[in-house]
């Protein structure tokens, strides 16, 4: 019944692009310098230093894993209550964190990924996180720092409208959107970069679920968004960086 209407669709979700590739000839095997761990940020732009996320998640995470594993649910209903800078940190480090620097080219964090390579860049719309003024920010976790893009009152609706109109991405006191930048994945595993890419979201995606129901809130991720709408907001290219996942957080009710 379904047989050649989504071939295109299910080989990507197979393996077999490796038996076609010559890794002898991949960008990092040709000795082409690998792109940089984390994308460059304007000098300019002011930046927020944070709380120690590692100790925040320790001291706040009020659970066991497995007890945190067993409640873990999607949440769309968010007590306005705003979170804390300590709160979001502790959110921060358990999805991009970095734990540690190999070398100029690899760096090791809080969440698996293909090779080490870690495409994402972590964005944040902020509605209510105490002591940060509502706006678009960038996670800098090198620096473990916000960098502040631009200030909005009004960013909880664009963040609707850029997610298909969903009403509780708006009830959020913060929304992560994650962009990848394929490059990184793709100067060592040339086309076979682009599955673990996805498959690298689902981790990051998950430590947030697991250390959002440590700290008593909530989340839920989003796959259905309007791709130029999300690039625009986040105010990249949509082609060398974009919008690949989304999860709005906020207090449980």
């Amino acid at each position: 019944m379904t047989e050649g209407r989504f071939e295109t669709e299910r080989y990507f979700l197979k393996d077999l692009v490796r038996g076609e590739i010559d890794f002898s000839r991949t960008d990092q095997r040709e000795q082409v310098p690998a792109p940089p761990l984390q994308k460059p940020c304007p000098s300019d732009l002011p930046r927020t230093d944070l709380p120690d996320g590692k100790v925040s998640l320790r001291e706040l995470a009020a659970m066991p894993v497995g007890e945190a594993m067993l409640g873990r649910e999607s949440v769309r209903s968010y007590d306005p209550a705003p979170i804390s800078r300590e709160e979001l940190a502790a959110l921060l480090w358990a999805t991009q964190g970095v734990r540690r620097i190999a070398n100029e080219a690899t760096a090791l964090r809080t969440v698996p990924s293909a090779g080490a390579r870690h495409t994402f860049e972590t964005y944040l719309a902020v509605s209510s996180v105490e002591g940060l003024d509502p706006g678009l920010y960038r996670y800098l976790p090198f620096d473990h720092q916000l960098a502040l893009l631009y200030l909005d009152s009004d960013i909880g609706t664009k963040a609707v409208n850029a997610c298909l109109g969903q009403t509780f991405v708006g009830k959020a006191a913060v929304t992560f959107f994650w962009t990848t930048i394929p490059a990184r994945m793709e100067w060592r595993y040339d086309r076979a970069a682009h599955k673990v890419i996805a498959i690298d979201a689902g981790h990051v995606c998950q430590n947030l679920y697991l250390a959002c129901q440590s700290l008593g809130a909530g989340t839920c991720a989003i796959a259905a968004y309007d791709q130029n709408a999300c690039d625009e907001l986040l105010g990249v290219d949509g082609v060398e960086e974009f919008t690949i996942y989304i999860a709005p957080v906020g207090k449980r009710q």
